[in-house]
This record gives structure tokens, sequence and C-alpha cells, in this order.
């Protein structure tokens, strides 16, 4: 875990600073909770001491403060990191975050690294920057760093995959550059970023799932579990079609697992396969589709001149209990 960067009691006067003179500002809660930024960037960084002053700054060409001492640097030096893996931000949260800054001033330090022509690019931090600008801040404590490109791409990934907001594709990218890049194993991915290595093997696996149902994984609209659900399909069509319908019924992920297992099941034993002595009119199948999404489970009907059979088809006792709890209501 990073070590955190207390405010002051003597308020700087710079942008940030409290509009009543002579009193520490209070620390906002939104502030509060985001001190940390996880072992895994601890790691790629030297320790420095938990309380330092915020030194003015407006380019990289001035005397350089000791290590680990903020600089106040403008915010439109501030360049987007190139290896952000992140694409998508909370705006009621970002929104939230500025309101806090405009009234407390940022409370931990943005980590970056010196450009030429005294500009800086960002490694840490992006959701303080976004929200300083929304907040009309000029400034913002940054901590500097002299590192190279590797470094800085490895810093951000690993920072990026400590949080817990991002999507599923995120991630999955996230640790294909780490793999791909850096060459790292699953083992250390996980030492570095604290995630399991099964999670890990899951998260990249997605990448295999076709491009529409990555974006729906993207958006929000299906979540890992969904993902990692569809993989069962394999076949790009089936599994673009199979997540169609997930999203048409609003399954849950645990009646998509099912689905996904029932429809396994059936390529097993050769159901899905027409044959000469059994074609549903387009009636019966469209009950069929009716029931398998009420039920999340594989549904045959057999009907012969309205006489016949529904046949539904678990693997366990959860199926069971599913179908008994949709019929019934127990």
């Amino acid at each position: 875990m990073s070590t955190t960067v207390e405010r002051p009691t003597e308020t700087p006067k710079n942008a940030d600073a409290s509009p009543e003179a002579g009193s520490p500002p209070p620390v906002a809660p939104e502030a509060s909770k985001r001190r940390a930024l996880g072992r895994g960037l601890e790691s790629l960084l030297p320790s420095r001491a938990a309380v330092v002053p915020v030194v003015q700054a407006t380019s990289i060409d001035a005397a350089m403060p000791e290590a680990g001492v903020p600089l106040e640097i403008p915010l439109d030096k501030v360049e987007r990191n190139p290896y952000q893996t992140r694409t998508k931000f909370d705006e009621a949260k970002l929104a939230e975050l500025a309101v806090s800054i405009f009234a407390t001033g940022v409370v931990q330090p943005i980590l970056v690294r010196p450009l030429p022509e005294g500009r800086y690019q960002l490694i840490a931090g992006e959701r303080r920057v976004l929200a300083s600008k929304v907040a009309g801040k000029a400034t913002i404590p940054a901590i500097v760093r002299h590192i190279s490109d590797e470094q800085a791409m490895e810093m951000t990934i690993v920072e990026n995959l400590q949080r817990t907001d991002l999507n599923a594709m995120e991630q999955a990218r996230a640790f294909q550059r780490l793999l791909l890049d850096f060459k790292m194993t699953q083992e250390q991915m996980s030492l570095r970023t604290g995630k399991d290595r099964a999670s890990i093997a899951n998260y990249l696996r997605l990448l295999k799932l076709p491009a529409k149902v990555q974006a729906h994984l993207e958006s929000g609209e299906l979540s890992f579990g969904h993902g990692k659900a569809l993989l069962a399909f394999q076949d790009p069509g089936v599994t673009l079609r199979a997540a169609e319908r997930i999203l048409s019924s609003a399954m849950s992920v645990r009646q998509t697992e099912i689905y996904a297992q029932s429809y396994l099941n059936t390529v097993r034993d050769g159901v899905v396969k027409e044959t000469s002595k059994y074609k549903a009119d387009a009636n019966v199948r469209e009950a069929e589709e009716q029931l398998q999404r009420k039920l999340g489970l594989k549904v045959r009907i057999e009907d012969r001149n309205g006489r016949g059979k529904v046949i539904i088809e678990y693997s366990g006792l959860e199926d069971f209990d599913a179908i008994l709890d949709a019929i019934i209501g127990r």
C-alpha cells in the first residue's frame, strides 16, 4: 500500500488554499478513501516520508526538491498517459470528487514523470486530474519520478488493476499487456496486483470472445460472470447468438451458466440437430424458446397433432430446484 501524503497544517498560498485562513481544511470522505494505491505499485516506488511539504513549481527546469516531496504543477502541463488501459469513468463519482477538491484541495498527490519543455506525463491519478479541472483548479500537487517508458507502463497498468471499478475488458487488456509487453507469468501478475491466478486466467480468456460480446462486457451490459459462462459456447456465431438471448431475456449469471451447460449437454447428446422424425413448427419452437428464457434450461416440446410432451433437461439439483421454483413458486 502506498504511503499516505498528508496536507500540512499550515496551508500553502496556492490555488488549493482553504478560504478560511488560519485553520486546516477538513479531509473530504471521498479524498480519504483514495489514499492507497496498493502494494503492487508500492513495490515499484522508492520509500518516502509520510508527511512532506508542497513546493511550488511551474517547470521541470526549476530546482527539484528532495525525492518524494510533491511539487505544485500546472494542470495544463499534465499529459494523459498513453499506457492507460482505463477507458471509462463514473461521471457521478467524478463530480463528487470535484466538489471535494473544490472545497479542500487534492489530499493525495498524483504521480508524474518529466517530459521536455516543462511538461509532465501522468502515471497515476487520472481521476484527480480530471476532477481538479472540473473544480476549476489551476495546479495540482504531484510527485515527480524520473523513470523509463517501461517502468511508466508497468506502474500505470498495475495501479489500474488494483482499482475496483474497471470493467471486465479493461482488466483483461491490462493483464494482456503485462503478459505481452513484460513477459510476466500469471504468478508474477498475481504477486504484483493481488489478484488470484484463476481470475487472471479467466480475464485473459475473455479476449477470445467475439468483438461484439466484448463490447457488451465493456459497456457493462454483461458482467465478468456472464462472459466467463459464454466461453463454454466456443463457436463465435453460437456465442454471439447466446449473448443476444441472454441480454434480451435479462438472464442472471446463474441462469447463463445453466443455459450454457444445457447447450453443451444437447450438443454432446446430438439433440441440437433436427432429424426427419421430429421437426417442430414455428409455434412450437416459439413456445420452446419462451420456456427456455423463463427457466434458463434446455426445453423440448414434442407435439403430435395437439398431443405430446414437454421435456425439461437439468444437470443437477440446483437446476431441478429452479424448475420447481418456476412451476410451483415455492
